[in-house]
């Protein structure tokens, strides 16, 4: 991982046109090639990115990172205040709390939890920036990702936010649609997501549990 501190302008050339004035801001450039632009605050969101797969051009006093799609993100450099470079090695993954490894292990086999006609494609589906907790496909035939938490928050919106954007570049997935399942879903979470375009579902823990296999086993 590569830690640049930097004073710096931002513009951002695709979709849509993005443009941040000159300031001191981190610049994080992953080993799986992404590029992200922090300020001092906004806790852990970045004010500007690009996603994997992209390239990263620099030249003096400016770095020009483009993706497959042939958007950009220019970064104009003033000044640089720290340059460093990290080797963090391979990283064990999130360890999840027990219920909600086992709502996870709940919903995969019960993925009619979401809508009739529902099936389970496969659990903890492989992106270039994370699992997403299930991969469906609904009643349709349509693929939806699903993201699963004890207690539904904003990060947990953003987190599965940056799985769609992914799987959606996919044509052999694409198009794919959103769910969040919770426990509980905090109103902020709720909102983000559904203005998002991501359904959020509140799952019964204790009803889901009561649909496990009533066979007698050793452990």
């Amino acid at each position: 991982m590569r830690l640049v501190i930097a004073r710096c302008q931002v513009d951002y050339v695709g979709r849509l046109t993005a443009h941040l004035p000159m300031a001191p801001r981190l610049l994080l450039v992953k080993a799986d090639g992404s590029v992200s632009i922090h300020a001092d605050d906004r806790a852990y969101k970045p004010l500007n990115w690009m996603s994997p797969p992209c390239r990263l051009e620099e030249q003096p006093g400016v770095w020009t990172v483009k993706n497959k799609a042939d958007e950009s993100l220019v970064i104009t450099i003033d000044e640089v205040l720290h340059d460093s470079r990290h080797e963090l090695g391979v990283d064990p993954g999130l360890v999840k709390d027990g219920v909600e490894a086992h709502l996870q292990e709940l919903l995969a086999a019960h993925p009619e939890t979401f809508g009739e006609g529902w099936t389970l494609v496969r659990r903890e589906y492989m992106t270039a920036v994370g699992p997403v907790d299930l991969l469906c496909r609904d009643g349709q035939g349509g693929h939806a990702a699903v993201e699963i938490k004890r207690r539904g928050e904003i990060d947990g919106v953003e987190q599965l936010t940056r799985y769609l954007e992914l799987m959606n570049r996919d044509p052999l997935l694409a198009p794919v649609a959103g769910v969040y399942a919770a426990q509980q879903i905090k109103p902020q979470a709720r909102t983000l997501a559904e203005d998002r375009g991501i359904r959020c579902v509140t799952v019964d823990y204790d009803a889901l549990r009561g649909t496990e296999s009533k066979d007698l086993r050793l452990f």
